[in-house]
């Protein structure tokens, strides 16, 4: 029997999108009004914290402001923190002391402040870094699922339900991220996760329009395929999602390697086009792109019959990129997701606006369905690989949801205006 998730919670999707209309976040501001709403309290869970870890251009940005240089951040306090390993590196106790915030020994104590009820507002949960084993697809192991686990148990046993936002994509393993996706369905937790990079600067700037007709999408990534994989995909989806008909989920998947990867651009299977235009952002050196031996190409169909391709080019990419044919037009729209790391990882201060403005709404500021469908994909692209690269019919991953059009950051030119600082949550 073929297996469907659906997103029919209508008034979810009814109350979000009245959400972004009502409460405005004012152009990206980095700053907020001190006549604005009184701030949310936080409790994070996360797995280490040392400088440049996810918890600390995360959580950093909340004690220490947008740019971690001591000036204005969100409109959140932090509460609570649960750091599960402590590494030489560790700068997270003391930066927690810094800030007169308790450390606990357990997500509970986290969560419940060390009291007998929930008091804080949100839980931000950073499965990422540290010390953990490896699947047999090459997925690390992060305690995504079980940190999840112990924070909806939390709420259960406390009696109270509050927004969580997930580091990353769920899981990484398909098992894992369905059975935290159906938790929070079941438990009506308010979710949201996902990679900083749908959220960051786009160079040049690329806002496609909600329902557009595109041809074709080829995207680019660099590095490992699952840590990176990942970014690729959601970058690449938080796109092709705003075609017209979309978000219906896909049908199959197929992971290649070899000489088979460029078949498909030489015979047309694959837009040249687009491919040309999205590596031309991230490779300054495209005449050796096809002599590398470890070149990888996650292929998948949706289930409308839109072919999705991202290409996976470690050692010749040095970005992730996006290509988009759109019916009607000459050239192919390209665009790079840009990975700052000064002022303080600036793509994380935009993902952290997202998660802001869940708190403060009691609502995704965009679908978790768009993480479990990327996170999906590669799960199967990496299970496709290891099956000497089969093609993968996916039943499991017709994910069915509205996409909400939700605000990146602005172009990068405009970081001198941006950093200026507007109201951030009214």
């Amino acid at each position: 029997m073929r297996s469907s998730i659906k997103l029919d919670r209508r008034k979810w999707l009814t109350g979000t999108a009245a959400a972004s209309i009502g409460v405005p976040i004012a152009d990206f501001g980095y700053g907020y009004s001190t006549e604005g709403p009184a701030p949310k309290s936080v409790a994070a869970v996360v797995t280490t914290y040392f400088k440049g870890s996810h918890a600390d251009v995360l959580v950093g940005k909340i004690l220490e402001g947008w740019k971690q240089d001591g000036g204005r951040g969100p409109v959140l306090k932090l509460a609570s923190i649960y750091i599960e390993q402590i590494g030489d590196r560790d700068i997270g106790r003391e930066t927690a002391r810094k800030h007169g915030v308790p450390v606990f020994d357990t997500i509970e104590g986290a969560l419940t402040v060390g009291g007998d009820r929930i008091p804080v507002d949100g839980v931000i949960s950073i499965g990422e870094h540290g010390k953990y084993p490896s699947s047999e697809l090459g997925q690390i192991l992060y305690p995504r699922r079980r940190f999840f686990e112990s924070i909806t148990d939390t709420f259960e046993k406390y009696g109270r339900v509050v927004p969580v936002f997930n580091d990353k994509h769920l899981g990484p393993r398909w098992i894992d991220a369905k059975w935290m996706y159906d938790r929070a369905i079941e438990r009506k937790v308010p979710f949201m996760a996902g990679s900083s990079l749908v959220m960051t600067y786009r160079d040049p700037d690329l806002v496609l329009p909600m329902h557009c007709e595109i041809e074709a999408a080829v995207g680019i990534g660099y590095s490992h395929l699952d840590i990176y994989g990942f970014h690729a995909l959601d970058s690449y989806q938080c796109l092709v999602e705003r075609r017209r008909g979309a978000e219906t989920g896909v049908k199959w998947v197929q992971c290649l390697q070899g000489e088979s990867v460029w078949k498909l651009l030489d015979d047309g299977t694959i837009s040249k086009g687009a491919f040309d235009a999205a590596l031309a952002l991230v490779c300054d050196k495209p005449d050796r792109v096809r002599a590398a031996k470890d070149s990888t190409l996650f292929l998948f169909q949706y289930s409308d019959g839109f072919l999705g391709a991202v290409f996976m080019l470690p050692g010749n990419a040095t970005g992730i990129s996006v290509a988009i044919q759109r019916k009607g037009e000459k050239r192919p729209l390209a665009t790079r997701f840009e990975e700052r790391t000064e002022p303080a990882y600036p793509h994380f201060a935009y993902l952290l606006k997202g998660i802001e403005r869940m708190l403060h709404t009691g609502r995704a500021s965009y679908p978790v369905e768009r993480t479990l469908l990327s996170g999906g994909i590669l799960d199967r692209a990496l299970t496709s690989l290891s099956q000497k690269q089969i093609k993968l019919v996916t039943p499991e991953l017709e994910i069915r949801y509205q996409p909400i059009d939700y605000p990146h950051a602005p172009n990068p030119n405009l970081e001198s205006e941006v950093f200026a600082g507007t109201d951030s949550v009214r």
